[in-house]
Formats: C-alpha cells, sequence, structure tokens
C-alpha cells in the first residue's frame, strides 16, 4: 500500500483545484481562492469529497 505526500480535491464553490498535504475525515481547510471553510467528507484514492461548512456569525447587537 503506498502513502500520498499530498491529496487532492476541488472546491464545491469556486471549482478551485486543490492539493493539500494528507488530511482524514472531518478536518476542514480554507480554499485559497474563495476562502470558504470546507470539510474532508472523504478520502479516496488520494482525490477528496468536500463540502462546504456553514458559517453562523454571532450578532452581538451592535
Amino acid at each position: 500500500m503506498s502513502t500520498a505526500t499530498t491529496l487532492t480535491g476541488v472546491c464545491p464553490e469556486c471549482e478551485t483545484d486543490l492539493t493539500v498535504p494528507p488530511m482524514v475525515t472531518g478536518e476542514t481547510l480554507a480554499c485559497p481562492e474563495c476562502m470558504l471553510t470546507l470539510r474532508v467528507e472523504d478520502v479516496r484514492d488520494g482525490v477528496l469529497s468536500l463540502e462546504m461548512v456553514e458559517v453562523t456569525l454571532r450578532d452581538w447587537g451592535q
């Protein structure tokens, strides 16, 4: 079994090709193009399946 030194994926929002160090399911990263936070849903054959993370901002009443 070979271990990949980098993984690839595509941002679901802006479709930017991403190359990242090894990651596991549940980890998050930011797309360098659109700055969207993405969560790793699956890793298969060196390819990441990425989902957008919904970010809710706090309303501090200001």
